[in-house]
């Protein structure tokens, strides 16, 4: 009853934070970048730069462009990714639409930037550290570096970079140049927060029932373990599981090993460097089998 009730507790704590990162967030965009139109990165700056050429709010754009986004997601990542990142988007919309009405805290474009630049930083680092999404270029970008060599964070400053292209020839260079400074503030702000969003961790998981969490970790995340033997002074004959994968999925893997065992022991450490091929992805798995067979 007890381990029920703490989980309980943890899923509050987890949807509260999430509310009060879309909101440091939202608070960002309305009160510093946006009325000095500094972009953000991902479907945000898309939003921003539609918000500005149309008629449509950005509140309701941010909403309706995550859409397809959301579902590659959930398709990868499972319902609690998407039930979270629903939840993330809603209330960064709401925020954005009531701090719409709210006048700019400074008009001086470099305090505007690295304020906002921070304080988008610390929301989305929040948001994303406790399992939420406020970006759907996030998700695409993990499916893509399942199946390519290429990390999470340089395929979302790919897309910004297209991105800051366009606001440039719209807006002018020297918007694109501010924007692209936030999103650099930004993304270090996230580093810190939630400790990066490509950052590889390397998560050991001591279990009774190895096999199974391997395959429902295969199944959500795409990613293999290896499987080694070990022995409890008190506990008796365990299985030890060692899986690498990126900082977004470690919510997911702890939601996994709990469902499966209630005694299950996991530890979570930072990885600087992963030299070798890393299997990531079913494509990559079969192409392992063809050169076997």
């Amino acid at each position: 009853m007890s381990k029920i009730k703490n989980k309980n507790i943890k899923q509050i704590l987890s949807f509260f934070m999430i509310t009060i990162g879309a909101i440091i967030a939202s608070f960002a965009l309305e009160c510093f970048l946006i009325p000095n139109t500094i972009l953000d990165g991902g479907i945000t700056g898309i939003s921003i730069i539609l918000s500005k050429v149309s008629i449509f709010p950005m509140s309701i754009l941010i909403i309706i462009l995550n859409i397809p986004f959301m579902y590659v997601g959930y398709k990868n990542m499972g319902k609690n990714f998407l039930i979270k990142a629903i939840y993330s988007m809603i209330i960064y919309s709401i925020s954005l639409h009531f701090f719409a009405n709210i006048s700019e805290i400074t008009d001086q474009m470099l305090l505007a930037t690295v304020y906002g630049g921070l304080l988008l930083g610390v929301g989305c680092g929040l948001v994303i550290r406790f399992g939420g999404c406020l970006d759907g270029t996030e998700s695409i970008a993990i499916v893509i570096s399942k199946e390519f060599p290429v990390s999470v964070g340089q395929i979302i400053l790919l897309i910004n970079l297209l991105i800051y292209t366009v606001a440039g020839i719209i807006f002018g260079i020297d918007r694109a140049l501010y924007s692209l400074l936030t999103y650099i503030i930004t993304f270090k702000v996230i580093d810190f927060v939630s400790e990066g969003l490509e950052q590889a961790k390397a998560a050991l998981i001591i279990t009774k029932n190895g096999e199974t969490i391997s395959k429902e970790i295969y199944k959500r995340l795409g990613r293999t373990t290896t499987k080694l033997e070990g022995q409890g002074l008190i506990s008796g004959e365990k299985d030890i599981l060692y899986c690498v994968m990126t900082r977004i999925e470690v919510p997911e893997l702890r939601r996994i090993a709990e469902e499966i065992d209630d005694s299950v022991f996991i530890t979570i450490t930072d990885i600087s460097e992963i030299i070798g091929n890393h299997i990531k992805s079913t494509r990559k798995i079969k192409k392992i089998e063809k050169k076997h067979l």
